[in-house]
C-alpha cells in the first residue's frame, strides 16, 4: 500500500494535486480474512461400554508381552535355611492355606484368584479384579 501512495502522490492530477486511490482499490489489494472454522460432524452416539468407544491406541497395545506372575505368598529366610532347602522341604508362607493368590502384570496387582487344576495342569480363576488401593499388597 505504502507502494500505491508514493506512486499517487507523484502523479498530479489535472488541477495540480495528487491522485488519491479509491477505497476499492485499496481493499482488493489486502488479503482476504480466513474463513472461520467449522467444526467436524459429531459422530453418531454408541451406548456406554460399546467396544467402538475405546480408543485406538488399545488396538497398539494387543501386540506387547507382559510378565504375569501370580504370588501364593510370601516368606523371609535366612541364607542359611535357604541352602538347606532340599526336595520335599516345606517353606512356611505367609498367608493360611486356601487365600486368594494375587495376579501381578509386571509387578502391578491386577487381581486376586484362587488355584484350579485342569487337566492336569495348574491355572488360576480370576475372582476379583484390583479396583483400588485396598488391594494393593
Amino acid at each position: 500500500m505504502t507502494e500505491m501512495s508514493s506512486a499517487a502522490e507523484q502523479t498530479p492530477g489535472t488541477d495540480g494535486t495528487p491522485v488519491v486511490p479509491a477505497p476499492e482499490a485499496v481493499a482488493t489489494a489486502m488479503p482476504a480474512p480466513p474463513e472461520p472454522a467449522t467444526a467436524a460432524p459429531a459422530a453418531p452416539s454408541s451406548p456406554p461400554g460399546d467396544p467402538r468407544q475405546q480408543p485406538r491406541s488399545i488396538e497398539l497395545l494387543q501386540g506387547v508381552e507382559m510378565s504375569v506372575t501370580v504370588e501364593l505368598g510370601r516368606t523371609r529366610l535366612l541364607m542359611r535355611d535357604l541352602l538347606g532347602l532340599r526336595a520335599g522341604s516345606v517353606v512356611e508362607l505367609d498367608r493360611p492355606a486356601g487365600s486368594p493368590v494375587d495376579i501381578l502384570v509386571n509387578g502391578t496387582l491386577l487381581a486376586r484368584g484362587e488355584v484350579v487344576v485342569v487337566d492336569d495342569e495348574l491355572g488360576v480363576r480370576i475372582t476379583e479384579i484390583a479396583g483400588g488401593a485396598d488391594l494393593e499388597a
